[in-house]
């Protein structure tokens, strides 16, 4: 069987990106700096509203996905599981994994259906306001799953956007469960606040009696953790994790190891575009770990790699440039 370093799950998403101003957020009702579910007519409203607004980059993603990417391109070997339709973004979307040397289940046919798309609207200020249309993404479910390859992982990762979704979420727990049974590590990302705020049970019932290692942002861990500081909410954590990372913006990460709490180094940067910042954290966190080097050095290699990501539009880097960041990083 293939070894595989990380197998992931999430949802499948065409990402189209378009710079817009806060005005045009207020002018579509847009709720800024997170991740908010629409169906198809309301995304079609937007898509109309800025068809004069430039694209500025249409990739394969969904946050898994990113995550599996940039860790494949930093020298994994992954495993992605994912739903998409048979239609044209569908095509896109596997060739797009394909060609990035991920791995995907393929004893099921493509359905028939609508492949989920992803807005993402960028202001001046570099925050990133998604609306997204699951789309057939909706029904990823335990079907999904592909055993023999949970088993031969080093860990499995999972998308916290699942929680959305009665059988995604589902499929979140079996694997959790099967990584569990065949002494696989697991870890869990909490993906966005909106998340936090509207489906915190859920992703209580996706960590069940805890996860490896557990990835979120400042807002993420207050808000599940249900606290007003950092402090506090570090110490709320191990109850849910052996491991975390919580990333904090310009100011780095502070990464817990299971032992000490650390903090790891912040890289400046100019940022245009924070739409997969934290994706690229988790993956290039998880290449470290898989490779051998200590918490504190993956938190350091996560940070100097999202400070690469932000400063471009799209939320990856291309593989020639994970290979010339990774280089710069360890030599």
């Amino acid at each position: 069987m293939t070894h595989y370093h990380i197998y992931g799950i999430g949802a499948a998403l065409v990402d189209t990106e378009i710079t817009v101003s806060d005005s045009d957020l207020t002018a579509m009702a847009v709720a800024k700096g997170v991740m908010t579910l629409v169906d198809e007519p309301r995304q079609s409203q937007l898509i109309s509203y800025l068809s004069e607004h430039q694209i500025a980059h249409k990739v394969s993603g969904g946050s898994g996905a990113n995550t599996i990417i940039a860790a494949n391109y930093f020298g994994c070997d992954n495993f992605y599981s994912c739903k998409v339709a048979d239609d044209d973004n569908g095509r896109f979307y596997l060739q797009d994994i394909k060609d990035a040397g991920v791995a995907y289940p393929n004893h099921l046919p493509a359905a028939e259906g609508i492949t989920g798309k992803c807005l993402v609207m960028i202001t001046p200020d570099a925050e990133r306001s998604m609306n997204t249309f699951l789309g057939i993404s909706e029904t990823v479910s335990v079907n999904e799953l592909q055993r023999d390859a949970i088993a031969t992982a080093e860990y499995v990762y999972i998308e916290g956007y699942l929680v959305s979704s009665t059988t995604g979420r589902a499929a979140a727990i079996e694997l959790r469960k099967l990584a569990q049974a065949n002494n696989t590590r697991t870890s869990l990302s909490l993906s966005d606040p909106a998340m936090v705020q509207f489906f915190r049970d859920g992703l209580v019932d996706m960590i069940g009696d805890g996860v490896d290692l557990l990835f979120c942002n400042r807002d993420e861990a207050l808000g599940f953790t249900q606290t007003h500081s950092l402090d506090h909410a570090v110490e709320a954590l191990k109850k849910y994790c052996k491991t975390f990372a919580i990333t904090c913006g310009a100011e780095g990460a502070l990464v817990f190891d299971g032992n000490a709490l650390l903090k790891t180094n912040a890289y400046p940067t100019k940022a245009i575009d924070t739409n997969g910042a934290g994706d690229m954290f988790a993956g290039a966190f998880l290449y470290a770990l898989t490779h051998g080097y200590d918490y504190k050095t993956a938190g350091d290699f996560a940070n100097f790699a999202s400070a690469k990501v932000v400063a471009q539009f799209g939320p990856r880097l291309k593989a020639a440039q994970h290979r010339e960041l990774k280089d710069a990083f360890f030599k």
